[in-house]
């Protein structure tokens, strides 16, 4: 049974006839040049962004599913996210379960211990490194244990051992039984943790597939203009621009 499946998505002039599948034990990445759309795609598949097309989570239109049944199934985390208030990292993970409509300490516990954030208990939000924000973040939406997790680079700014953790933290979500769609500007990053890659230039999906079959160097030079060298055979995999 497919999560979440899409077909002739399209969102203004930003994104264009768009079909994809998600499936449940997928970690998925999307990749692409700045500007090719996949923070679009990934607001647009979160019910975020008026969009044309048919959009089905878990065989439901999810236009049409209420907010709160959205959210129990679909989580998803912006890019760079903060708080207005200096509120305490268990206080900001709790807040993952108000779609439910409790405070059930087991999901906010277990959030907490998947992502590190249990170091962080006790301190507040805005003394943090954007590394520990980062997983504070992950960890309220893990808290809302949806089945369908969508992140908009996760990585992004945090440093080697950071984005290493975070993408183990995705691995293991999906690896139990629920899927991610995560969009990536690290390609190794890409080729080392997702089951498929979707290859989006321009709004629109130019190849999708393993990342084996999308992470070849004359498709790559194509989409970002640049001479590629793959090796999909080291550890990790390595990709450069030259």
């Amino acid at each position: 049974m497919s999560l979440l499946r899409c077909s002739a998505l399209a969102v203004d002039q930003r994104l264009d006839g768009i079909d994809l599948e998600i499936v449940p034990g997928e970690l998925v990445g999307v990749i692409g040049p700045n500007g090719a759309g996949k923070s679009t795609l990934l607001a647009a598949l979160a019910g975020l962004l008026p969009s044309r097309g048919v959009l089905l989570l878990q065989s439901e239109p999810l236009p049409a599913l209420p907010a709160r049944q959205r959210a129990r199934r679909l989580g998803y985390l912006a890019q760079a996210g903060h708080s207005a208030w200096a509120l305490a990292v268990e206080d900001i993970v709790a807040m993952g379960r108000l779609p439910w409509g409790d405070n059930d300490a087991a999901a906010i516990a277990a959030a907490m211990q998947a992502t590190g954030a249990d170091a962080l208990r006790g301190r507040r939000i805005d003394a943090l490194s954007g590394g520990e924000q980062a997983r504070v973040w992950l960890a309220r939406v893990l808290a809302g244990q949806p089945q369908l997790l969508l992140a908009d680079e996760p990585v992004a700014s945090l440093d080697l051992y950071y984005q290493r953790a975070v993408m183990q933290t995705l691995r293991q979500f999906a690896d139990g039984g629920r899927a991610a769609l995560v969009a990536l500007h690290d390609l190794g990053l890409a080729a080392r943790y997702c089951d498929r890659l979707l290859l989006l230039a321009q709004g629109r999906l130019v190849a999708a597939g393993s990342p084996a079959q999308v992470l070849q160097a004359p498709l790559l030079e194509a989409v970002y203009g640049l001479p590629v060298a793959v090796d999909l055979a080291a550890d990790p995999p390595h990709i450069s621009y030259r």
